[in-house]
């Protein structure tokens, strides 16, 4: 069975947040949540990082660098949410609504690609293939495999995700990000903030979510099957060649 623990992200000593999420690649977590969060721009802003296991749990206890420390106490939250949740917590509307970076548009596949990503998906779900209960998060580029992450929430993935890219240095704007669930609006977010111009789900997307995939400019793919796949947002990034 999958592994599901109260997992604290805590900065400058105190806790922001606290997640329902599988206990593996705790460090990307860390990285990639403070990342598509906003609470860091790059991986040197954050000064240290243990990750301790406590009675309830496992704390990620990180340390701002200065400017990015006094940032982050001008806006502080707190958030507790459970793994089905990517924006619980929140204190006003307009935070759900966040403004999200805008998508390059350098990148162009084809659906022979996007096929080959999502193909790629189920052999490397290693932990999904022992439990049956887990989301995965990947990164697929042409010259480049895959890169992908597991946990169960959807949104954790795609932070566990995240922080990897940012800890190899990979940029996501060179590649596909593809999704194992549904596309929400926390995942569109996310995405947009590692600056990912294609995302691609096996399963549909929600309304809100195509609205701002929309509006950021982002290429929002669904219901990506052995069979073909739905283009919700922005086709010209997809050739009509394989």
């Amino acid at each position: 069975m999958a592994e599901e623990v109260p997992i604290a992200l805590s900065y400058d000593g105190a806790t922001h947040a606290v997640l329902m999420a599988t206990p593996d690649d705790l460090e990307d977590f860390a990285l990639g949540f403070s990342y598509t969060e906003g609470i860091i721009t790059a991986a040197a802003e954050i000064a240290e990082l243990a990750v301790v296991c406590v009675a309830d749990g496992i704390v990620l206890r990180m340390w701002l660098n200065g400017d990015r420390s006094d940032a982050f106490a001008a806006r502080r939250r707190r958030f507790v949410g459970p793994a089905g949740c990517g924006m619980c917590g929140l204190e006003s509307l307009a935070e759900a609504n966040r403004a999200i970076p805008m998508a390059s548009h350098g990148l162009q596949v084809s659906r022979h690609d996007i096929a080959e990503a999502v193909a790629a998906l189920p052999a490397r779900q290693q932990l999904n293939m022992q439990t049956r209960a887990v989301h995965a998060a990947a990164f697929w580029e042409p010259a480049g495999g895959l890169v992908l992450r597991e946990d169960v929430g959807r949104h954790n993935a795609l932070d566990k995700l995240a922080g990897a890219l940012l800890r190899r240095g990979q940029s996501a704007a060179v590649g596909i990000i593809v999704l194992s669930s549904r596309i929400s609006i926390e995942l569109v977010q996310k995405a947009a903030m590692i600056g990912a111009p294609i995302i691609v789900g096996v399963s549909a997307p929600t309304a809100l979510a195509v609205r701002i995939a929309e509006v950021a400019g982002l290429t929002l793919v669904g219901i990506a099957r052995d069979d073909g796949f739905e283009v919700f947002t922005h086709p010209e990034r997809i050739t009509r060649y394989w």
